[in-house]
């Protein structure tokens, strides 16, 4: 344990956690590597057995507190999905899109002071972030109250990024209620409530910034900000808002693809009036799926 290490190597126990975390995204990093398929590792794996959602809630409920009672250290680097984005540069890839929104943040907003309110937006982006790695996913960027993530598929194994995806949006949601709502309520916080997307389809990867770095205050190096463009993130974007708080939407190419414990958790949801997306394969309204709630259940 972090603390255990601290005491016997006379560390503060923050410097060993960083350690920890900078090898432990070393590894990850090398797990990533561009294999012969061209597809990265993760996405052979599904990740719900290897997933603790006790022990995930209780680190969540850990730093939550921390960042309450002493702020908070926003420590996620984007410097992985710009590795795993440069492997499908100017190409196109299958991914699974998982959108994830904070539901009333303009509530939020009028009625908590700054300060209080990004610490909400902080700890929130990181636990979700925290999440989508966990199941094999990356974090695409960051939009306001939103995090948009994903999952590159693997053909060998195609269900397997939506399962996890699914699965992944399931903790998350868990996390929220059982982890970080009962910190913020001892605090007067309100209670934090999310509306999750999923869908499934070919992006584009497109060069769409540069980023300049100084090296020793002499030579300058370039590199490249990749973005992921395509209808799968619109559509993962536009379902995200038809979702009720704490409920999951997934597009049909995701359902179809899920087993069928999995399929069961979901009702086809009629087609809202607003809704004019067709299915590239049928040339039908492309159907959607929502999260059973507890009634249903």
């Amino acid at each position: 344990m972090p603390d255990i290490i601290a005491l016997e190597l006379d560390l503060s126990q923050e410097e060993v956690i960083r350690i920890i975390q900078k090898e432990n995204s070393e590894e990850r990093r090398k797990i990533t590597i561009k294999n012969a398929s061209g597809i990265p590792l993760l996405s052979k794996f599904g990740f719900d057995e290897l997933v603790n959602i006790n022990k995930a809630i209780q680190l969540a409920q850990s730093r939550i507190w921390k960042a309450l009672k002493v702020g908070h250290e926003f420590n996620i680097s984007m410097d992985e999905t710009q590795d795993i984005l440069e492997i499908y540069a100017k190409s196109k890839v299958t991914l699974v899109i998982l959108h994830v929104d904070l539901v009333e943040s303009t509530r939020l907003l009028m009625t908590l002071p700054v300060d209080r309110l990004a610490t909400i937006i902080q700890a929130f982006s990181q636990e979700m972030s925290l999440m989508i790695a966990a199941y094999g996913g990356y974090v695409l960027k960051y939009v306001g109250d939103a995090i948009l993530g994903f999952f590159v598929v693997d053909y060998s194994n195609p269900y397997l990024p939506s399962i996890n995806a699914v699965n992944c949006a399931y903790s998350m949601i868990k996390v929220i209620r059982e982890g970080i709502n009962p910190i913020l309520g001892q605090y007067a916080y309100p209670e934090l409530n999310v509306r999750i997307g999923i869908d499934l389809g070919e992006n584009a990867v497109v060069e769409c910034a540069c980023q300049t770095r100084v090296i020793d205050g002499k030579g300058v190096s370039k590199k490249p900000q990749l973005d992921i463009l395509g209808y799968t993130v619109n559509i993962a974007t536009k379902m995200t808002a038809l979702a009720k708080p704490d409920q999951i939407i997934i597009g049909q190419m995701v359902y179809d693809v899920l087993d069928d414990k999995q399929k069961s958790s979901f009702r086809l949801l009629p087609s809202p009036l607003n809704w004019n997306y067709f299915s590239s394969h049928t040339g039908d309204i492309y159907h959607l799926y929502v999260s059973l709630t507890a009634n249903e259940n």
